[in-house]
This record gives structure tokens, C-alpha cells and sequence, in this order.
């Protein structure tokens, strides 16, 4: 079985070409779709728009970050976060995201940056921290979303003194 590259293009792919092009778009896309969902999120976060940051994890999903120890759940997440998110001003860079699928999972890996404003008019000395992040996804009727986080810190600069995350 053959199918037409292009419409006038006289030239054929195999229906085993075709099919290796096929998984390799829906592996393209799904990985599309990982770092949107990220991005989306983690621009919520900054925000405090906890409606649509939480709306990316899933229901039974896990958050590890070492001060605080494992968090489990959805809202159990989102309560946590909430609270422990003071700073007047904060972003949330996360660099060199790279995701692997498997069907309906997927893993990612990449690095956050944290910058936060400590106390109000005080934006020329910043709290920033830095470390990687290990995530899982799930892929369900809503689409994708994180099913579990590891977070862990290597570096810290400034003072933090709003202490959001001592332990």
C-alpha cells in the first residue's frame, strides 16, 4: 500500500513510511504539547491564578520539593503552593525542558530559576534560587498533565527574607 506524498508530486511513500512519519508527528506534538502545558502553568503560578495553574496537575498528582517533603493531591498541591506563595513579585524560568512519551506517559527533565521580590519597592535585591526538576506526566481526556514533581534546589542567592521555603 502506498500513499501520495503531495497532491501532483507523482512520488509515493510506503504504508510503513508513512506510518514512521505518523509516530514521529504525534511524538512531536505530544512533546508540543508537554512544554505548553508547562509554560501555561508555571505563567499561572507567577500570576497566582491558582484556577488555571492547578487545572495542569492531575487529580491524584504528587508534588516532592525538599523543605517541604512530598505533598499528595491535586488540591492538597494547590493549598500548599498557595500559601507558601508571599513574595509580592515572583518568576518561575524553567530551562532546558526535554520530555520522552510512551503512549499515555511521559517523563521530563529540566531546570528551574526562581526570582522572587522579597518585600515591596525592594526589587534591586531579589531572592533567587535554582535546581532540577524531574517530572510525570499522564495523558487523559483533558490532555496532558503532571502527575507528579520533584524539584530540588542547588543554589540560593540574595536574602529570602519572606523564609517561604525553610524548612
Amino acid at each position: 500500500m502506498t500513499r501520495p506524498r503531495s497532491e501532483g508530486a507523482g512520488t509515493n511513500v510506503t504504508a510503513e513510511e508513512y506510518d514512521r512519519l505518523s509516530r514521529r508527528l504525534r511524538d512531536l506534538e505530544d512533546k508540543e504539547a508537554l512544554r505548553a502545558l508547562m509554560i501555561r502553568g508555571w505563567r499561572a503560578l507567577d500570576r497566582r491564578d491558582w484556577d488555571v495553574w492547578i487545572r495542569c496537575w492531575a487529580p491524584d498528582a504528587v508534588l516532592e520539593f525538599g523543605p517541604w517533603g512530598e505533598i499528595h493531591g491535586r488540591e492538597a498541591v494547590r493549598d500548599r503552593v498557595a500559601a507558601e506563595s508571599p513574595y509580592p513579585g515572583m518568576q518561575h524560568h524553567i530551562l532546558n525542558m526535554a520530555f520522552e512519551v510512551t503512549g499515555d506517559r511521559a517523563t521530563g527533565v529540566g531546570y528551574m530559576w526562581f526570582v522572587a521580590v522579597t518585600e515591596p519597592g525592594r526589587t534591586s535585591a531579589p531572592y533567587s534560587m535554582g535546581g532540577p526538576y524531574d517530572w510525570e506526566f499522564v495523558r487523559g481526556p483533558e490532555g496532558w498533565l503532571l502527575s507528579r514533581q520533584r524539584l530540588g534546589v542547588l543554589w540560593t542567592q540574595g536574602e529570602d527574607t519572606v523564609r517561604a521555603f525553610a524548612e
